[in-house]
């Protein structure tokens, strides 16, 4: 089965209030210690594979360049990694190539640059197309910025286009909302993300909510019962411009749901590669069902050669992620396919909670399908803790 390639490159040009993710703002003097060390995982990707007990084919039919924000490293910088990859895996003619950037940074030698090494697909964090609430959380860019942008991928051909949005920024309105809505719509984007704003201590943002405080906004943030008729309003009306939810955050033209995202929801085989990146592979005995594995999450740590980090997935946790990763997807799961895959004594524990759920109106279902309700979508993490039944899990 083909691979998907993820690319961590974890550096911004300023860090969001509500981002969790393993970026930062800092010097570029470590950007080529970064790429070398990113480019030699790459090299020795078959080695480490074997090092971890999985298996894969060369074949790669998708590639996603994720941060931070990919589109600040120098064009030699990104042209590098493309030919590590080119150099070290069989890409199909056809594969899926995203990169992800954040509006304003996209330059004439970029997108010249993206032409070179096949990129068909950039997502752009627009988050808000409403300036006040974009410069809340830290953002640079201005409206008029994203759709300069827009502009300039168009007139290089590139129509595959991700808009990303959130829903519960600080100043938000349903009346701004749909304004952003109506900007994305019109922009015609073949694929749009909306989330809502995750309340954790992993940000400042949020970090700042929960302590009930003032700062990076915190007191305009809209409350979680307005958050989630925004993140309703958006599917109601993107799906009346066929604009379909395939996934609980993902919208898509037809034709144009991301293959390389898909990957993760059906657990297919993956390799990450770069700070806090994260592997699926099949495992190469017969004691797991797969193993997953990762590198450091401190930028130091990964730079100075940290070791990647091992959790073989068990045929138990193999069922667990098949029903929490599945359910994501409006499809759902198969029951049939995966007592075919699994065995009746493995799915045996999961028919109770199931049928609970279905009775509380969190899973609808019909002959062997089952999938999220539209109040499931909105209590997905309640819904997906009824699934893992093991005391550790490691997704």
């Amino acid at each position: 089965m083909p691979l998907g390639l993820y690319i961590s490159v974890p550096f911004c040009r300023t860090k969001c209030s509500y981002c969790n993710f393993a970026s930062d703002v800092l010097s570029r003097v470590i950007f080529d210690r970064y790429i070398a060390r990113t480019c030699s995982d790459i090299a020795h990707a078959s080695e480490n594979a074997r090092e971890m007990g999985g298996r894969y084919e060369r074949a790669v039919d998708s590639i996603y360049l994720g941060g931070g924000t990919p589109t600040i490293l120098d064009i030699a910088q990104l042209e590098r990694l493309f030919v590590t990859i080119s150099q070290n895996f069989a890409v199909a003619s056809n594969a899926e190539i995203t990169v992800e950037c954040a509006p304003g940074t996209l330059t004439t030698s970029t997108i010249d640059a993206f032409r070179r090494c096949a990129v068909n697909r950039v997502s752009l964090g627009v988050q808000s197309f409403v300036d006040t609430e974009a410069a809340s959380v830290g953002r640079l860019h201005n409206r008029a910025t994203v759709l300069e942008d827009l502009a300039r991928l168009r007139a290089a051909g590139m129509e595959n286009i991700n808009i990303d949005l959130i829903a519960g920024l600080p100043h938000q309105t349903p009346e701004s909302w749909d304004f952003s809505l109506n900007q994305a719509i019109a922009a015609h984007a073949p694929h749009l993300s909306v989330y809502m704003l995750e309340i954790d201590g992993d940000s400042r943002l949020g970090r700042e909510l929960i302590a009930g405080g003032t700062r990076y906004h915190a007191h305009f943030v809209p409350n979680e019962e307005v958050t989630a008729t925004l993140y309703e309003t958006a599917w109601r009306r993107l799906e009346a411009v066929g604009v379909k939810q395939y996934e609980i955050s993902n919208f898509a033209r037809a034709g144009h749901q991301s293959r390389h995202n898909l990957k993760y929801w059906t657990r297919q085989p993956y390799l990450g590669f770069g700070v806090d990146a994260h592997s699926m592979l099949p495992a190469a005995g017969s004691e797991h069902e797969a193993v997953r594995f990762s590198s450091a999450d401190a930028l130091e740590d990964y730079v100075a050669g940290a070791a990647l980090k091992r959790a073989p997935v068990s045929p138990l946790e193999a069922v667990e992620e098949t029903f929490f990763l599945g359910l994501r997807l409006n499809s759902g799961v198969d029951l049939q396919k995966a007592d075919e895959r699994f065995g009746s004594d493995a799915m045996r524990p999961f028919l109770a909670p199931i049928a609970e759920m279905l009775g509380q109106g969190l899973l609808a279902g019909q002959g062997s399908l089952i999938w999220l309700t539209p109040r499931g979508r909105l209590l997905s993490n309640e819904v997906f803790e009824r699934f893992i039944l093991t005391t550790e899990h490691v997704g």
